[in-house]
């Protein structure tokens, strides 16, 4: 019996390995054309705590990080009791020998003194390889797979290569063997069967920076804070080079200021944070906004209010993004739902800063960050650079004048202007005449219709009911939605990362529906509650855990609403 995909989870404590033995299993499996989906959860201390990593591995496509188990990897009795409820029937426990013994109740389990056989190998460091083999041996994956990406991960050049490369490929080998030597066995998963185009293994943040670079990105500060601080990190070593600037700051406070300053100057400025560091910038925002600069701010939503969940997921920052200063304002946002969005997301959200002149907001999330996905390689020359309209006439010309977009002087250049936070006149010089107020504010909302370019999917979008999840959800409500047309239950599709301002013709499509569902992880229904306001028929499914989606559990939920919407039309 052959299997198309499987999903393993290691859980342990933090320094345990449980990181790197996933990532390590995941990108072998995509060296040799495996899909694979990665999804991690740890607590936010340095060191310690309950962590676990999830790897599904398939020959084909791969939306979420997989529902029940085939394995789990507890590398402790903790990870071990809180994880085993979630392993499918004729699933398979490898645990931790040295930490823990369990005695014989029928369970399908074996123990791997892991250390003790990393020791054997003259390599102490390779226990995650042992793990790694185990895993390998119990869906029959061809243990060259694995031993390929040691030869490629550790040929670095130095001395002692081939010795780290031979202890890791007998931690392989002792792994498997001890597998074998258990009697269990699960189905064998099917060769891979690598496309058709180059792929290439990304997490989101990863994704987010490249996108940001291929737009022209040329300004990046961040002050470090989870799970951002991989954007920041990535810029440092990336980003350089004439005309490239990087740098760590001391708070959000002076992130928001330098971005926005540096978008004043003709720069394309970014930086990237978590909704405790978005509510600092909230003012710096709004000074954009009034002064028409453009600047680009990553949101990698984590739970909350206040300090919350640091290094868990969720979708609960959406109100505050669009709505984050005082005053009428409500910025673009554009929210990806896939590794490889994040990549265009962070494009587009550059070209839009410079085309309309203002703040953009790219809304990430934890899950999407943090988790491996294997993509289609971009092509770089196909991502637009746009570059704002400036001004190169004579002295004299006031930017803020016109009652739509105007070009955008240059502070040193023809047409210089004061960038003034509050209501101004012509020259940006303050005012306050209500004319004036009337004015500029009809100014700023209307340079949002140059912003009508997203795109958006559609499938079965002609039924009356529909579901429209948004951001890191898309995946998994995917898998979901696939389940019930499996079923034959009749439900549209509808799926855009541009949530504001919205393609104007899926605008007009939600306002003809029935109900639209909304599959999103946060306690009020914020995506819903906003559609509602703009007269779509919408409900949200809540989750509010600081994980993901199951696709399963999701199905189940869908499926109970359309019943009762059924139930309702028989009693009306």
């Amino acid at each position: 019996m052959k299997s198309r995909d499987f999903v393993v989870r290691f859980a342990g404590e933090g320094g345990q390995g449980v990181v790197t033995s996933a990532d390590a299993l995941a990108r072998a499996a995509a060296q040799v054309g495996y899909r694979v989906y990665t999804f991690a959860t740890f607590p936010s201390q340095i060191l310690g705590g309950p962590t676990w990593t999830q790897v599904r591995i398939s020959n084909e496509p791969v939306l979420s990080q997989g529902d029940q188990l085939d394995i789990l990897v507890a590398f402790n009795r903790y990870a071990y009791d809180h994880h085993v409820g979630e392993l499918r029937k004729g699933g398979v426990v490898i645990y931790n020998s040295e930490d823990f013994i369990l005695g014989e109740n029928g369970d399908r389990r074996f123990g791997i003194a892991v250390d003790q056989i990393a020791k054997s190998v003259n390599n102490p460091r390779a226990a995650n390889m042992v793990v790694i083999g185990a895993v390998a041996q119990l869906v029959e994956m061809p243990l060259r797979y694995l031993e390929d990406f040691v030869k490629k991960r550790f040929s670095r050049g130095r001395a002692e290569d081939a010795q780290v490369i031979e202890s890791n490929i007998l931690a392989l080998a002792a792994g498997a063997a001890t597998a074998m030597g258990s009697g269990f066995h699960l189905a064998e998963l099917e060769p891979p069967k690598p496309p058709q185009y180059e792929q290439i293994l990304l997490r989101g943040n990863e994704a987010v920076a490249l996108g940001a670079m291929a737009a022209g990105l040329n300004f990046y500060v961040g002050y470090p804070i989870s799970p951002a601080t991989t954007i920041l990190v990535w810029m440092e070593n990336n980003l350089v080079g004439k005309g490239r600037f990087v740098h760590q700051v001391s708070s959000e406070i002076e992130a928001i200021s330098a971005i926005v300053g540096a978008g004043y100057a003709g720069g394309k400025s970014m930086t990237a944070t978590a909704g405790p560091g978005f509510s600092l910038m909230s003012e710096g925002l709004g000074l954009a906004w009034m002064a028409e600069i453009p600047c680009v701010v990553v949101d990698v939503q984590r739970g909350g209010p206040a300090t919350g969940l640091p290094t868990k997921t969720e979708q609960s920052d959406l109100q505050t993004v669009l709505h984050p200063a005082h005053g009428d304002v409500k910025l673009p946002v554009i929210a990806p739902g896939s590794v490889e969005e994040c990549f265009y997301a962070a494009a587009h959200a550059l070209n839009w800063a410079e085309r309309y002149q203002g703040p953009v907001v790219l809304l990430s999330e934890m899950a999407l960050a943090e988790r491996s996905q294997n993509i289609r390689k971009p092509d770089l020359a196909k991502v637009s650079a746009e570059r704002r309209s400036i001004y190169v006439g004579m002295n004299g010309y006031q930017r803020y004048d016109a009652n739509e977009l105007s070009p955008m002087p240059l502070p040193g250049g023809p047409g210089a202007y004061v960038a003034n936070g509050s209501e101004h006149d012509g020259w940006g010089d303050t005012t306050h005449l209500p004319e004036r107020h009337i004015r500029g504010t009809e100014r700023r909302f209307s340079k949002l219709g140059l912003l009508d370019d997203g795109t958006f999917e559609t499938e079965d979008a002609d039924l009356p009911v529909v579901m429209m999840p948004w951001g890191g959800s898309k995946g998994p409500a995917r898998e979901a939605y696939e389940q019930l047309r499996a079923r034959g239950v009749k439900i549209g599709w509808v799926y855009t990362m541009y949530l504001h301002p919205m393609p104007s013709k899926l605008h007009k499509l939600l306002r003809e529906k029935e109900l639209v569902i909304i599959p999103e992880l946060n306690f009020q229904g914020q995506w819903s509650s906003i559609l509602r306001s703009d007269g779509i028929r919408a409900e949200s499914i809540r989750q509010y855990s600081g994980l993901p989606f199951r696709a399963d559990e999701l199905a189940e939920k869908l499926m109970a609403r359309i019943r009762q919407g059924q139930e309702r039309k028989v009693h009306a």
